[in-house]
């Protein structure tokens, strides 16, 4: 299963004690993914369709625990597309089912389905706020594997519902943003202390140790990475460099020879020609006394002047006779 999926089974299986966080969780649920059917003589049913089928078991089991009403879970099957099946909870005609929406806050009044998004009443209390944002991830959540990009998202058709579930997620430090997708409006959070703080507030832990590990993981690779990159740079650095030194060390010896250098170059000159693949740090120690990088790196630079110097003596002599 996808790391979406194994997070949606976990909270499926959260149950909550209190009556006000499993209202709160249903009603997310619902609002999410349930339709309301009116068939004649103004009788209400109740439809919740989802794609996961611990998230359909705990959808029958709140009602049933809650309002003790007649429910049925249907099961479409989609072969030809090899799709998931489809899990739809049905709660058919009977009473009781107008109070469940009034309970769950989606009617106004009468039979007018309220369009606006959470019922203050029902999101009071944090534990409430955690209870409706794990419904509502469970009806249109998903969450990136932490391989990959980080980002979690809440999906919904509801533009009201959308700010209202961000709110939810900034009352506990979220910075939740909505945007639009084409007809949706996307409840987004990036960046993985954001996603983990989410995580902890909906009870999905296992999903958050698992985030936290590839997490880890992933931080400790990259670092590891810089680190080489940071040393193969490095040292082709000095290879470079020392690939230069010697090229100028070479041309001052067959040009005025070694031996006219002051004794400082011509000490450096040797031990780079000894030592070719040693750095500056390394030549340094093999002086006595030692010499610092810095040192080494004074009489290379000195060095490399001379021969520009010799380089462009020779080339203007070579210039006047090439004129004579």
């Amino acid at each position: 299963m996808s790391f979406s999926a194994v997070t949606k089974d976990e909270l499926a299986r959260i149950i909550g004690t209190k009556k006000c966080c499993r209202v709160a969780e249903l009603s997310a649920l619902i609002k999410m993914d349930g339709s309301v059917q009116i068939s004649g003589q103004k009788q209400l049913s109740l439809n919740i369709v989802t794609e996961n089928a611990a998230t359909a078991r705990k959808i029958f089991k709140l009602v049933k625990s809650l309002f003790g009403l007649s429910t049925e879970v249907l099961v479409r099957r989609k072969v030809r597309l090899r799709k998931n099946n489809v899990y739809l909870v049905r709660i058919p005609p009977q009473p009781g089912v107008m109070e469940i929406l009034k309970a769950l806050g989606m009617v106004e009044g009468g039979f007018a389905l309220s369009e606006e998004g959470i019922a203050e009443k029902l999101v009071t209390r944090d534990c409430c706020r955690r209870a409706y944002l794990r419904g509502a991830f469970l009806g249109g959540g998903s969450v990136n594997n932490p391989e990959g990009t980080y980002h979690l998202e809440i999906i919904t058709d509801n533009l009201p519902h959308a700010r209202d579930i961000a709110g939810l997620m900034q009352k506990f430090n979220l910075s939740a943003k909505v945007s639009p997708r084409k007809n949706w409006y996307v409840v987004y959070l990036k960046g993985s202390e954001q996603i983990v703080e989410c995580l902890n507030h909906m009870g999905a832990h296992s999903a958050l140790l698992d985030f936290e590990n590839v997490r880890i993981y992933k931080d400790m690779r990259n670092q590891v990475n810089r680190l080489v990159n940071c040393e193969t740079a490095n040292l082709n650095k000095t290879v470079n460099a020392a690939v230069r030194q010697l090229d100028n060390i070479q041309y001052l010896a067959d040009t005025i020879g070694l031996e006219k250098l002051p004794r400082s170059l011509r000490e450096a000159a040797e031990l780079r020609l000894q030592y070719p693949d040693a750095s500056l740090k390394e030549l340094g120690e093999l002086w006595d006394p030692p010499v610092g990088k810095s040192g080494v790196n004074h009489r290379m630079r000195k060095l490399e002047r001379l021969a520009e110097k010799v380089r462009s003596r020779k080339d203007r002599h070579d210039a006047g006779k090439d004129g004579r």
